[in-house]
Parts: C-alpha cells; structure tokens; sequence
C-alpha cells in the first residue's frame, strides 16, 4: 500500500468491486470506513449506468472500533440478501479497514448459514496487490468457488457444445473501451461462425458458471483480468486459451489463427470439419481496416521517424508500441508499464521495438522520462495527457486510468479490425493536431499569449533579462518552448541566474555539441 495523490492502479478493493458489480445479481459489501466508498459514485458517473451499482459500504465508525464488526457486517449481509435477494454477496475489506486485523472470514461463515445468497470473502492481500490483482484474483476465486460446488454436488455436465464456441474473459464494468471492444468480438465470432458460450464477468450470471468447460476453449482479451481463471480453467479442465490481444493488424492475423489452429485440433474428434480463415484475414485486412493502406499513404509518410513515448497497461502499451513501429513506421523512444506484476512478459513483448523501456508506477518518474525526451507525441494514460499538457506535447489516451471522455457514448473499439481504423485515427490526429501551432506561426496567427514555461521542473528564481524575452518571441512557438527549456536547464546546470541573450547563444552552441 501506498500513499500518493495519483495512482495508476487503485487499491485492491476497487478490482473486487469492479468484478462483483459486472455480474448479474451480485452484491457487493465493502467494509470500510467512510471515504472509501466512493466507488458507487464513480461508476454510475464513467459508465453511465441507469441502475444503482450493486454495493454497499458496511461502514467502521467509533462505534465498531469499541467493539468490534462482527454483528455489523452480518446483519448487513443478511438485510441485503432480505431486500435484494442477489444470487452471490462478496465481502471485500479495504486497505484502510485491513489493519483492524479482524477474521472477516469468520463473519461469512456465520452469515452463510443464515443467508439464502451464497456469500464469499474475497481472499486478496490488500497490502501487497493493487486493484488489477485484486480483480483478476476475484473472477478466478468466483469461478472457482462454483465450479468446485457443482463438482462436489454431481451437477456436472461434461460434453462439449456441438458447434465451436468460446467463453470471453475478462471484460468488465470501468474497463477501457471494454463494451466497445465486446461487440466488436461478437461480430468477428459470428462471422467465423464460433458461438460465444459465457462472457464474464460482464452480464455473466454466477448460476451458469457451470457451464463454461462446455466451450471449445477461452479468449482472454486483455492480460490485466482474466489470466488467472483461464489457467485455472486450463489446468484443472484441460482448456486452452488464446491470451493474445487482437489489436492491430499484425495480431489480428495471429489471433485468428490460434482461433482456427483451436477448432481444427478439437473439429478431428467432434465435428469433423475443419476450418480455413486465411480468406477471411485477407477479406478484412484490406477492406475493411482501413488503417492497412493509411499507414502507407502521403499522410502517414510524414509521420516516419517522428519519436513518440508509450506508457500504459501492459495490454496496450505493449500492442501499441508494435502498432506504431511495424505498422505505420513510427520510432519508440521510450515503452513503459505500471504493470509491475507483469514486467517480464512486457519486456518480452516489446523487445526491439522501443529505444528504452520504463516499469514504474510513479507517474513522476514518468513525467521527467517525458521532459527528458521531448517526442513528438505521446500515447499513455490520462496522466500523461496532463503531463502532455504541460510540456505542449500532445498525448494520444490509449490505456486506463482515463477520464470520463474516454467512456465514449460512440462506438469506439480498440480490438478487431474496426478497432485498428479507431486506432489509426487516434496516432495520426495526436501528429497532425500538434501541426496546427505551425501553421499558425507561418501565416500569422492568434499568437497573443504569455510566453510561459512548460517544464515539469519546481524549481524557480531564474530571470530572462527584456534583450533575452525580446529574442526568445521571434523563435516560432512550436519550437520556442523547447529553446526555452533548454536554455533554463543549461543555465542551473552553470549557476546563472539571470539569462541574458549571451546565455541563449551558449545554451545553443553547447545543445549543439
């Protein structure tokens, strides 16, 4: 656990939170103190849900403190299980009520016996996992919990369904572009003619979890959540999986074609028949995704070469960088993940593709890697879009933590081919967006603003001198920031405090050298 005013990834509670309101009739109970429940809120306001999130804060107050949860949060379990008769209830802790130390489990022991809904504590160390952990884990543990009870209740059906079909994984409530991308999968399957078994947690119901081993094998969209239940699944049912994230061309192909190597190895000893997608890739990587041809047009060419930074979940950046580098010959400076977790699998990804790759989850260390570099254009979070907009770079929002713009009402998906076009569009307009100061220096535009520094650096006290502001306006402004930086870095670097124009010719001969 740790403290900071921004954070990539929230606490643990948060990804239990997210799994549980994703599923039909689950009800979620946090214990916490009041603060920590804003969940709800930030729900309802992203995804714009028209009924009330199923969650509900069993608050720590004095009261509790003096003498303890435990009829608190039963009879809180038990009043939600009389009025909402939900199928599941999950109690879940927050890092803050964590340190109380209390057996949680205990109290779901004693509430099970009483209460008609099944009721679970979600089993995730608060300390030391953060929200994607904890989310992934939660599925896994629900998956588990009913998969076990219809063994040890013999209502086991074991036959596979008769046509190919797969279960989605991994798509889920606050999740970037997930209902977007969740279409988009359902269209490409149907033209495939793969029948999607169960998708969760999404809309899934826990009373037919049961049926997910009946699917031919499972498709994990995004690493972040849903990993863990397809390895559980794999290991304890024999299914396979396809973790791949079909996000651009290139692995797109490739996703289809662990889709088809799946049904022909399965279609021998059930169907019978076997399947060839080739057409179907070629039909859709030129006519459909447009990005195919645009990433070769005039317009991209002059895209060639220019640097860009990428930082996200693991998922995107990794799939954007290999977008931008391999589809539309564009230079990675810099690829980086919060994902710490998961840093090996990144690194191997994204192996050749970038100059440097950065795991951090220190948005600070982020912005300094950002100022150092100077590209072009960013892709990252909402983070970097504000540090984008400090430095006067543009910033392409490609991965979660995102702001409410980036739930879009449109249809916007970021897998499938249609995916590729939106992609497309988002790397060529954070360029060509960036042009427009340009055009505006070349033929006289609305230039009227303060010349302002954009460094992400506190430090203050150095002073331009009339003679040095007087020559710092007639550089162009899409270049005079970038001078501006540069001269006041040389000049803490020499002790000067007050930069003269004699101090900008030494800043520039020294950048030169």
């Amino acid at each position: 656990m740790k403290l900071a005013y921004w954070m990539y990834a929230g606490p643990a509670h948060i990804g239990t939170l997210r799994v549980a309101s994703s599923f039909k009739n689950v009800h979620a109970i946090m214990h916490a103190p009041l603060g920590d429940d804003y969940f709800n809120v930030m729900r309802s306001m992203l995804e714009r849900e028209r009924d009330f999130t199923a969650a509900t804060a069993s608050i720590v107050d004095r009261h509790v403190l003096a003498r303890g949860s435990q009829e608190r949060v039963v009879d809180n379990i038990l009043r939600k299980d009389k009025e909402e008769h939900p199928d599941l209830i999950i109690l879940t802790p927050t890092c803050t009520s964590s340190i109380l130390q209390e057996d949680l489990q205990n109290f779901v022991n004693r509430a099970s016996i009483i209460s008609d809904s099944d009721v679970i504590f979600a089993d995730v160390d608060h300390y030391q996992v953060n929200e994607i952990q904890a989310a992934d884990r939660t599925l896994e543990q629900v998956v588990r919990y009913y998969l076990d009870r219809c063994h040890r209740q013999e209502k086991w059906d074991q036959f596979l369904t008769d046509a190919p079909s797969v279960n989605i994984i991994g798509i889920f409530t606050l999740g970037f572009h997930n209902q977007h991308d969740c279409r988009e999968l359902r269209r490409l399957l149907r033209d495939l003619d793969i029948e999607i078994n169960q998708i969760i947690p999404e809309g899934g119901s826990v009373e037919d979890l049961k049926s997910l081993p009946k699917a031919w094998f499972n498709l994990i969209p995004y690493r972040e959540v849903g990993l863990m239940t397809a390895m559980y699944l794999n290991k304890e049912y024999g299914m396979s999986y396809i973790s791949t994230a079909p996000m651009g061309a290139v692995d797109m192909a490739e996703w289809i074609r662990q889709i088809q190597k799946n049904v022909n190895t399965l279609a021998l000893s059930l169907s019978g028949k076997r399947v060839d997608y080739e057409p179907y890739i070629d039909g859709q990587t030129r006519f459909v995704s447009q990005a195919a041809w645009f990433s070769r047009s005039i317009d991209c060419q002059n895209l060639t070469g220019k640097e860009t930074v990428v930082f996200g979940d693991t998922t995107h950046a990794a799939s954007i960088t290999k977008i931008l580098v391999r589809e539309m010959g564009i230079r990675v400076s810099c690829a980086g993940t919060y994902c710490k977790h998961d840093a090996e699998w990144f690194k191997e990804q994204i192996q050749g593709f970038c100059d440097e790759i950065l795991i951090t989850d220190d948005h600070a260390e982020v912005g300094d890697m950002i100022s150092h570099m100077e590209p072009s254009a960013i892709f990252g979070t909402q983070m970097e879009r504000h540090i984008g907009k400090r430095l006067d770079i543009p910033c392409g929002v490609i991965s979660a933590p995102v702001h409410i713009q980036n739930f879009p009402l449109g249809y916007r998906p970021f897998l499938g081919y249609e995916g590729t076009n939106q992609i497309a569009d988002l790397i060529y307009n954070s360029f060509a967006l960036g042009m427009e100061d340009h055009l505006l220096d070349i033929f006289g535009g609305h230039d009227t603003k303060e010349i302002i520094s954009k460094s992400l650096s506190t430090d203050i006290g150095l002073v331009w001198n009339p003679e040095s502001r007087l020559e710092l306006s007639k550089i162009p402004r899409f270049a005079r920031e970038k001078v501006e930086r540069n001269t006041e870095k040389f000049a803490r670097q020499k002790g000067i405090e007050t930069i003269t124009v004699e101090v900008m010719y030494a800043a520039k001969e020294a950048l030169n050298t």
